[in-house]
């Protein structure tokens, strides 16, 4: 499953030098997540409602080439492995191909009283 999402840099994601700042790539790569989960049809507000929330549990990146102000830019979010307590998801940033930035992401469920829970089977077979 890949799910692709558009971003366009917009000055308030760059530093005084026109290059995006490494912590709005996190910030990229999560409306891509969110983006991806409502499109399969997940309910966040309602899973939150029902006591189970995710959670990003690990994240490793590695930063490639700079975005820069202006560019349009393309978060590719994949499925890489599913077990019934976690997903793990590789997320890349691009510009035309390129390959700007790249994660992994590890995602993990736990109730709203912050105790860890399992994904819900109804969900992991949508992902």
């Amino acid at each position: 499953m890949i799910h692709q999402f558009p971003v366009r840099v917009y000055y308030e994601d760059t530093d005084m030098g026109g290059i995006v700042y490494h912590a709005n790539y996190l910030r990229f790569i999560e409306r891509a997540r969110s983006d991806w989960v409502r499109g399969i049809g997940v309910d966040q507000n309602a899973m939150r409602q029902a006591g189970l929330i995710y959670v990003v549990r690990r994240i490793e990146a590695d930063y490639l080439a700079p975005a820069k102000f202006d560019e349009e830019l393309l978060v590719t979010t994949r499925m890489h492995k599913v077990t019934p307590a976690r997903m793990t998801l590789q997320q890349e940033v691009s510009r035309a191909g390129q390959p700007l930035f790249r994660a992994e992401v590890t995602i993990v469920c736990m109730t709203t009283t912050g105790k860890p829970a399992r994904l819900p089977a109804e969900i992991r077979a949508l992902m």
